[in-house]
């Protein structure tokens, strides 16, 4: 994946973890473009480990184990950086 297809992911991905968590998360787009982009590059690797990486057409469940990663790492960064945050 290029440095630019990476960044484009890590915005959709991102959102869309955030999407799926319940509730509003108080962290700004640049953290969930953060989130989303690392969530990608651990989701890729977890999809490889298992063996489900490159399969013909699309791959369906690397992107579900990418938007998964990506809601947790969303919601890691919206307790300790949102605001309201225990520091």
């Amino acid at each position: 994946m290029t440095f630019v297809g990476l960044i484009i992911a890590g915005i959709i991905i991102g959102a869309l973890g955030r999407l799926f968590l319940p509730g509003r998360q108080s962290i700004g787009f640049l953290w969930t473009i953060a989130a989303g982009i690392v969530g990608t590059l651990i989701g890729y690797g977890l999809a490889a480990a298992i063996g489900v990486d490159d399969t013909k057409g699309v791959d369906w469940i690397r992107w579900i184990i990418s938007i998964a990663v990506s809601a947790f790492l969303v919601s890691l960064v919206a307790k300790f950086t949102g605001r309201g945050a225990v520091r």
